[in-house]
Parts: structure tokens; C-alpha cells; sequence
């Protein structure tokens, strides 16, 4: 029989039982609570928004430059839900 040339194994160190992040800089803590409060508001505000536009209620009646701004508040919130941990 002849030896395998390669090592079976671990290539990286095991870790301990600490959570780091992405950058390896020590524990990752929760978020504060405005980040989902933020979060949610954008994009309920945002399909309330869109909705008032479809159904004629905003003033001055329909406008793309209203849905744009319902759709950028929840991109907003999409954006926010990234720093939710």
C-alpha cells in the first residue's frame, strides 16, 4: 500500500466560541431598536405611498415623481434591513 500524498484535515484553525464578524474585530452586538423601527416605517410608508398613488388620494393626483418616492423609501428600508443584526 502506498502512503497518500495528501494530508487529510483541518486547513484552517478551529475556532473558539467567540462570534466575530465579517472583519474578524470581536463580537458582533445586536442592533439598536430605531434600525427596525426604521426599517419597517420605510417600507410601510413606502407601500402606503404607492397605494395612495394607485388609487388617486395623493394631492395633486397621480405622479410618477410619488411613486418613485414610495418606491426609494422602501428601498430604504431594504437598504436599512442590511444593518439588522
Amino acid at each position: 500500500m502506498q502512503k497518500s500524498r495528501y494530508q487529510s484535515g483541518r486547513v484552517t484553525p478551529k475556532g473558539g466560541g467567540d462570534e466575530q464578524g465579517a472583519s474578524g474585530s470581536g463580537t458582533a452586538g445586536s442592533s439598536p431598536i430605531w434600525v427596525p423601527v426604521l426599517m419597517f416605517s420605510l417600507l410601510g410608508l413606502g407601500i402606503l405611498i404607492i397605494f395612495f398613488n394607485y388609487v388617486g388620494w395623493m394631492p395633486g393626483g397621480t405622479s410618477n415623481g410619488i411613486l418613485l418616492l414610495g418606491l426609494g423609501s422602501i428601498l430604504g428600508g431594504i437598504i436599512t434591513a442590511t444593518q439588522y443584526r
